[in-house]
């Protein structure tokens, strides 16, 4: 790939500047002063006035990340990402129960890209791979209608089910999952919510140019929950997954939850538990039958709070393609931060997590968890991680995060290290 020249990259500077300064603006008033405006004539309408409401009571939304990743792998070079995330769209206002969304992302690299290996592109093969290509589309594209306690939406869509652990959108790559599905959900009945959807494609965090970058789906996913009890909701949902262009991951798995909190004197004690039985299906070449468990506690006083976890996903055979999958999730949430278990290695995965958490001064929360892996069939060690967050709140709309992950990789996985700092902007 040639290099950009110096021009080029000051040009690339310049672009992130307006863009970072347009984004300020959204927060202050203008400054700069106004000619004087003719009071409208009593009855006179404004030309804002005579907008439909739909449009009048519509959003534009906003969303700016500037972001730094380093991230080296053990036998590679590392990589240095500089990239930058540029979300705009606008949501209507509620017109007799119908309304839309539109909105465009522009995913791309910072400067020289001679030291980093971007997914989706072969320049610098021998460096560690970073998720964020570069890429211009069409995030979301939807109508629907919402009215009675129902809605219906029907194009281009963020879906994420419960804590995204199976449906997700992976938000924190650059470049969003998305859906091409029909949508329906209902909360007619108090504390009872259920949600439908039929997805007929998946936009995935890879852009559209690349080979993976979609899931030619006809898939089916469901969710009911129920919070009506005391100090707990239960859920139970299923997805019937059939990739026509994946079909290692077409599956149909059956999931039921229970989750909540407990307050004990001055501390609240939380809990989650969580089965998921799955079945090879569809078009999958491979018939197999593993599961998933879930067992978590935890407890949180004044500025702190420590939570203990283990999570399973079995295998059902030695082989790759005989394991628990969750091709959906936002995966990077689950199983350490450096991203090694995004696909559940062969053998299934167990993991023992401890996190602790403190609000440090100036509202600063930090949280570092650690993690023990394992196979789920062998007992094999797979090594241990350590992660770490603090996150900066600035004012309503701007953020800071610095974030670290360390894998000390045994057996088939090696050493892994990340690092990210990033800007973000949201309106």
């Amino acid at each position: 790939m040639p290099m950009k020249t110096k021009t080029t990259e000051n040009a690339i500077s310049k672009k992130v500047f307006l863009i970072l300064l347009c984004c300020t603006a959204l927060q202050f008033p203008l400054l700069a002063a106004e000619e004087p405006k003719l009071e409208a004539e009593e009855g006179e309408k404004t030309w804002v006035d005579k907008l439909p409401n739909f449009v009048k009571d519509g959003k534009l939304l906003v969303h700016a990340r500037l972001r730094y990743e380093y991230a080296d792998a053990a036998g590679l070079k590392p990589s240095n990402a500089f990239t930058e995330r540029i979300a705009l769209g606008y949501k209507t206002g509620n017109y007799y129960g119908f309304e839309g969304l539109l909105e465009f992302v522009d995913t791309r690299p910072i400067g020289s890209e001679n030291n980093v290996n971007l997914a989706g592109t072969t320049g610098q093969p021998l460096r560690r791979n970073v998720a964020d290509p570069q890429s211009t589309e069409v995030n979301q594209a939807w109508i629907g209608f919402n009215k009675w306690d129902t809605a219906l939406r029907y194009g281009r869509q963020q879906i994420v089910y419960d804590n995204a652990r199976f449906i997700g959108d992976v938000i924190w790559r650059n470049n969003q999952q998305t859906y091409d599905a029909w949508t329906f959900s209902n909360n007619s009945v108090k504390d009872l919510s259920i949600t439908y959807s039929y997805i007929f494609n998946v936009n995935r965090i890879f852009g559209d140019s690349h080979p993976a970058g979609n899931f030619d789906s006809d898939s089916h996913i469901a969710r009911i929950s129920y919070s009506g009890i005391d100090w707990v909701t239960v859920a139970a949902a299923m997805y019937l997954l059939d990739f026509n262009n994946s079909a290692a991951n077409s599956s149909d798995t059956f999931h039921f939850a229970a989750y909540g909190g407990v307050p004990v004197g001055d501390f609240k004690v939380n809990y989650r538990g969580e089965y998921a039985h799955q079945l090879g299906s569809g078009n999958n070449p491979t018939s197999y039958d593993a599961s998933y468990y879930l067992l978590e506690g935890g407890a949180s006083y004044d500025r702190y709070s420590l939570k203990l976890g283990y999570e399973v996903l079995g295998a059902d055979g030695p082989l790759a393609t005989q394991v628990f999958k969750t091709p959906l999730a936002t995966a990077h949430k689950f199983n350490g931060w450096a991203d090694a278990f995004l696909a559940t290695p062969a053998g299934g995965l167990t993991d023992l997590y401890v996190a602790a958490g403190v609000k440090l001064s100036y509202d600063i929360p930090l949280s570092v968890i650690y993690h023990h892996f394992q196979s789920d069939r062998g007992g094999v060690d797979f090594g241990n991680e350590i992660d770490v967050i603090a996150t900066k709140k600035l004012g309503k709309h701007w953020s800071l995060l610095a974030k670290y992950a360390h894998l000390e990789g045994n057996g088939p996985f090696v050493d892994l290290d990340n690092f990210w700092f990033q800007v973000e902007f949201k309106y």
